[in-house]
């Protein structure tokens, strides 16, 4: 009989490092597009539940254990009742609600902290490579939420579990690349939303409590101090934690420089990536070596793998390290511009309207239209690629 699990005992399988079969039974072109590393395609019709791609059932043995995956569940499922009536294995896994559910699997990671008081988890979107953190005081019980994604229950819960009240929630900037629950859930606890005040050149639609820069919110004896990091888009600010770390949004990865072309075009388009240039130069390497890199992104090809990365262990660089290595930040300011816009990667789907969700003006039908614009990796890195050289 074909079992059912769920996105997150993939993700434990994975892992773990266990052996098996993963089938992807979407559309080659759904594939190509997205889909979780060492997957292999066979295109199989849940709506006329039959085989479509090629099927080298020689390459199976009996013994083999195989995993179905899809958008929803709907054609895994039909493809592993087949590979299972016909007799091709003897152990068939389905992952319920398939790629949909694959987009919300959340790793939940604690980053060290030299101060006793000071709280600081990255909560790590391991299929679109968003970044969400939990920052809170022990001896407060307070805790803000920064970058809160769909999955409101995941920060939550990181709260929660730590004894922490959330007082405050916070965005870096108006995000390209998935819808930001920040505001709604702001509203829901009936606690203060923030972006930098310099967001109001993006126009939002909604009121906001804006942080100026150098402006802190405390946290008991927890501060987070907002940093105008322009370059990205004209709004983004970074929050320094405490002195310890700081939360670079898009601006400054731990692989890569976050891009600017998504926010600017034409010549506006190499005036941001000057910006950018003057931001990373002149305040983010201007922080102490040892200050902490906790960026809001990282970098997952389409073919699933990480850059740079390991899911479910912490995210981060130092300033000093990235300073050395980062072979972009190193370059003379003519060299950066011209940089910014070589081999550029393919733009986030949809990321006009997710921006326009964001900012308010455009509100998506339901949750189904909301998952379909965010479905896929994220891409606000300048590079496809690492830019940070090896030691």
């Amino acid at each position: 009989m074909v079992e059912t699990i769920t996105a997150e005992a993939l993700r434990d399988m994975i892992d773990a490092d266990e052996d098996f079969v993963l089938f992807d039974t979407r559309s080659p072109e759904s594939f190509e597009d997205w889909h979780i590393a060492g997957a292999k395609n066979v295109e199989y019709s849940g709506s006329n539940d039959e085989l479509v791609g090629e099927f080298d059932e020689d390459a199976l043995d009996a013994d083999d254990t195989v995993v179905t995956i899809c958008a929803t569940g709907r054609s895994a499922n039909g493809f592993a009742n087949y590979l299972e009536d016909e007799g091709h294995v003897d152990e068939v896994k389905t992952v319920d609600n398939g790629m949909e559910a694959w987009s919300m699997v959340y790793d939940v990671v604690p980053v060290a902290t030299e101060n006793d008081d000071l709280v600081l988890v990255q909560l790590q979107r391991r299929s679109k490579g968003c970044l969400g953190y939990l920052v809170g005081s022990k001896r407060a019980g307070e805790a803000a939420l920064v970058d809160v994604t769909r999955a409101t229950d995941e920060f939550l819960e990181a709260a929660s579990e730590r004894g922490l009240e959330v007082t405050h929630v916070l965005d870096t900037h108006i995000h390209a690349d998935h819808i930001s629950r920040g505001r709604q859930l702001a509203d829901k606890l009936g606690v203060p939303y923030h972006l930098g005040a310099p967001a109001e050149t993006r126009d939002p639609q909604f009121e906001f409590d804006p942080i100026e820069p150098n402006d802190v919110v405390e946290l008991g004896d927890v501060e987070i101090k907002a940093v105008h990091t322009p370059g990205h888009t004209t709004g983004m600010t970074s929050y320094l934690v405490d002195n310890e770390a700081l939360l670079t949004g898009d601006t400054l990865f731990v692989e890569s420089i976050g891009r600017t072309e998504l926010q600017f075009a034409d010549k506006d388009a190499r005036d941001g990536a000057r910006v950018q240039y003057e931001t990373l130069h002149n305040v983010i390497m201007s922080e102490p070596n040892d200050v902490k890199i906790l960026p809001g992104h990282f970098s997952v090809t389409n073919d699933g793998e990480y850059i740079d990365v390991t899911p479910g262990q912490p995210m981060f660089s130092t300033v000093g390290y990235l300073w050395e290595n980062n072979e972009i930040i190193r370059m003379e300011e003519e060299d950066f511009v011209e940089h910014m816009f070589d081999n550029l990667p393919s733009k986030p789907p949809n990321y006009e309207q997710v921006i326009a969700t964001n900012a308010g003006e455009y509100e998506p039908e339901d949750e189904d239209e909301e998952t379909e614009l965010e479905l896929g990796p994220n891409r606000c890195a300048a590079t496809s690629d690492s830019a940070v050289a090896d030691d």
